[in-house]
């Protein structure tokens, strides 16, 4: 029998404790959130639930997707709920949330959206769109005015009220509705894994207003650097992609259908620039940490457990596992984990964090088994990872002349993985924007040297490029990995039968392996 949909109606009947904390009905649009993801909703979302409920004030998410219609949609057919599973080895918790006060499409319900940010009520803007949809130079990090989307906008805004299809363009629009009706001071808040997000996202912002053809742009910057401000945060939580199966099991949990639901590690961390032009929810409530500087916490994370999760994943994938917690089930994943963060860890600022409790904490957070976080989703968009978490500290230790063995090997396990497939995409069935571009490296004259020289400088890397030495370190641990064997110790092949699967549970099916030749994907992770 088909078990009921989740919505206000079917919640109200579940147990006390796995009901939400605040009732939907009394909540107002006082949030703007762009990035309709499961990341949202299993982060800022519980956090601002859990602050209208402590403290009665009515702190409602307006939730925004970009392009998908689908989320939207969902929401609004479960009355804007939705259920949270923590998961823990052997148990785990599933409650629903009430946080949204409304669903939109960015681009069907603009009107309804700038109309919104127009007025007073709405206080805050966050974000969770993710690093490429910020249009960022790789060489500067600034807004790329040349890129496709933003170059559209930009021309959009010599037409009053004309569509515009980025993030970027559609926020810097409803500031200028802000300016022009309320003028009221409004925070925005940048949750994507960037250095320095805060600033990265006013630079976008500013920059897109200043190209623009608005004719009271000038006044409108004035007023952005008086009454807008962009916090940095650190955002910390693992929240895989939601398959089928997990659906099943929030509504074995809940005995209700949720097409929305989301599943995430107990862990949650939320660390925030404590500069904020206008009201706020009072996050701190559900743990939330407000400081004057995020820079050591958000580089801690960038560095530490960003940076290991993307050598995991690559070098993962390498070896024939499919998730983190198949890789920290090998020989070597714990100690990739643990000798990553040491070598990174000395180019982090002291600031009275504690790197190497932190790093413990990681190799039981990805050990996980109840998380099946996939290799291919943190691989995913490498171009625009990797320059925030790993060729930083790659740069800092080569100019104390230091050594990086294990920034090496992961900077291996990303030029492999960059290998076209046969049929098109990447070898691994990972996605980036920059594919096309990283594929074509692949056909520099050379040899391997000059492969990694050509995909460091794609990523805005020249001076990495230029590194001869590096390149060699690298290249020479290419061939290791291409045939699967995860070496900490020795960079180059001794001639052994190339290695294809890890060994972990997670790979030992041939349906869950992948075809080296062809780069063919994981059958059973479509």
């Amino acid at each position: 029998m088909t078990a009921p949909r989740l919505d206000r109606t079917t919640a109200a009947r579940l147990p006390a404790d796995a009901r939400p904390r605040v009732d939907p009905g009394e909540l107002r649009p006082r949030v703007v959130h762009f990035g309709l993801g499961a990341f949202h909703r299993a982060h800022q979302a519980v956090y601002t639930e859990t602050a209208a409920a402590a403290t009665g004030e009515p702190w409602g998410i307006v939730a925004v997707a970009p392009r998908s219609e689908g989320p939207v949609t969902a929401l609004r057919e479960q009355d804007l709920l939705y259920s949270v599973t923590d998961r823990e080895p052997g148990a785990q918790r599933t409650r629903v949330v009430g946080a949204f006060a409304d669903a939109l499409r960015m681009g069907p319900d603009a009107a309804h959206l700038t109309e919104l940010l127009a007025g007073e009520e709405v206080s805050v803007v966050t974000m969770t769109i993710t690093e490429k949809a910020y249009c960022r130079r790789p060489d500067t990090g600034a807004l790329d005015l040349d890129a496709p989307g933003i170059a559209a906008d930009l021309a959009a805004t010599a037409v009053d009220g004309a569509p515009l299809g980025t993030v970027i363009g559609r926020l810097a629009a409803c500031l200028v509705a802000r300016h022009r009706a309320s003028a009221a001071p409004i925070s925005v808040v940048c949750c994507d894994n960037m250095t320095g997000n805060g600033a990265a996202l006013a630079a976008a912002v500013t920059g897109f207003v200043a190209a623009s053809a608005w004719p009271d742009r000038a006044a409108v910057l004035d007023w952005m650097a008086g009454s807008v401000t962009f916090p940095a945060t650190v955002v910390d939580r693992i929240v895989p992609a939601v398959t089928r199966q997990e659906r099943d099991a929030a509504r074995a949990a809940l005995g209700l259908r949720d097409e929305m639901a989301v599943f995430g590690e107990p862990y949650r961390q939320w660390v925030l620039e404590d500069a904020f032009a206008a009201p706020r929810p009072r996050w701190e409530l559900d743990g939330a940490l407000f400081v004057p500087d995020v820079a050591p916490y958000q580089l801690m994370k960038l560095r530490l457990l960003n940076g290991a999760h993307s050598a995991l994943a690559y070098l993962g994938l390498a070896a024939g596992c499919r998730t983190v917690a198949d890789v920290l089930a090998t020989g070597w994943g714990e100690r990739l984990v643990r000798r990553f963060g040491s070598e990174v860890a000395t180019t982090l600022p002291g600031a009275g964090l504690d790197h190497q409790s932190y790093l413990g904490d990681l190799v039981e957070r990805f050990s996980n088994p109840a998380m099946h976080h996939l290799l291919r989703q943190i691989g995913s968009d490498g171009s625009l990872k990797i320059p925030e978490r790993w060729l930083g500290p790659l740069r800092e230790l080569r100019s104390a002349g230091s050594t990086a063995p294990m920034l090496e090997l992961a900077l291996a396990g990303w030029i492999n993985a960059t290998r076209p497939a046969t049929g098109g995409g990447q070898w691994f069935g990972t996605t980036d924007p920059a594919s096309a571009r990283l594929a074509d490296c692949w056909a520099t004259p050379g040899g391997p040297r000059a492969v990694v020289a050509a995909l460091l400088r794609a990523v805005g890397a020249a001076d990495l490029a230029d590194d001869e030495q590096l390149l060699t370190a690298v290249a020479d641990r290419l061939p290791a990995v291409e045939a699967g064997r995860i070496d900490l110790e020795n960079p180059v092949p001794d001639g052994t039968t190339p290695v294809r699967c890890c060994g972990c549970k997670g790979a030992r099916d041939d349906a869950q392996r992948v075809d080296h030749r062809t780069g063919g994907r994981q059958q059973n992770d479509r």
